[in-house]
């Protein structure tokens, strides 16, 4: 699967935003068979880039193509296959439904493929730390322990790409290797490509690219 940007410039920021950078008003291309860290400051449009390729923008200029399909063309039913099948996220503003428990959160998503078992979800909130609350709603958790509940929801679905937003922003060091090592092994398994934007941190990890927005 391949992603591209073609002299992209989100109209928001586009008197804001440098095309000093190696993203924004450039032609840029993503593979599922690639790792990509993006690296910028805080308000260079990380979580602009994640939103567009999710399809919940299209307030921009230039193009972006999915599979050489341009993303205003995607029609809701391809949209939904898409984000059922081929792209996973993880959001900043994570996207939980505070008023349902983790195993809700966990199951509505999983149940849409049958893509893990419960078992093996539950040794995935074991892995993070979080498996005695299971049955406890998530806006009662702390925001680690939503963003941990987010991470592993990102996982229950078959995907080419799992596009990151700053996923362990609210981790502390711990329990942001182990997210990082659960990540890994996952897309390493299931042959999937990442996209992971930061502010600095390469997590002591070997990215096939790397993007610097200015």
């Amino acid at each position: 699967m391949i992603i591209e940007f073609q002299n992209v410039i989100p109209n928001p920021l586009k008197h804001e935003l440098s095309c000093s950078g190696e993203l924004w008003g450039k032609s840029v291309s993503f593979h599922s068979e690639e790792n990509t860290l993006i690296d910028a400051h805080s308000g260079k449009g990380k979580s602009t880039f994640t939103s567009l390729v999710a399809g919940l923008r299209f307030d921009f200029e230039g193009n972006i193509l999915i599979d050489s399909k341009k993303l205003q063309t995607i029609s809701k039913n391809e949209w939904s296959e898409l984000r059922k099948n081929k792209l996973s996220f993880i959001f900043q503003d994570l996207q939980l439904f505070e008023n349902l428990t983790v195993k809700d959160n966990l199951l509505i998503k999983n149940n849409l493929t049958d893509f893990k078992t419960e078992k093996e979800i539950k040794y995935l909130l074991e892995f993070l730390g979080i498996d005695t609350k299971w049955r406890q709603f998530c806006g009662t958790l702390s925001l680690g322990q939503q963003q941990r509940v987010a991470i592993i929801r990102s996982l229950l679905q078959p995907a080419a790409f799992l596009i990151m937003d700053e996923p362990f922003s609210h981790l502390d060091e711990v329990n942001t290797q182990n997210a990082f090592i659960m990540i890994q092994k996952h897309c390493s398994e299931n042959n999937i490509g990442t996209i992971l934007t930061t502010l600095g941190q390469n997590y002591h990890a070997q990215w096939d690219k790397r993007i610097q927005i200015a």
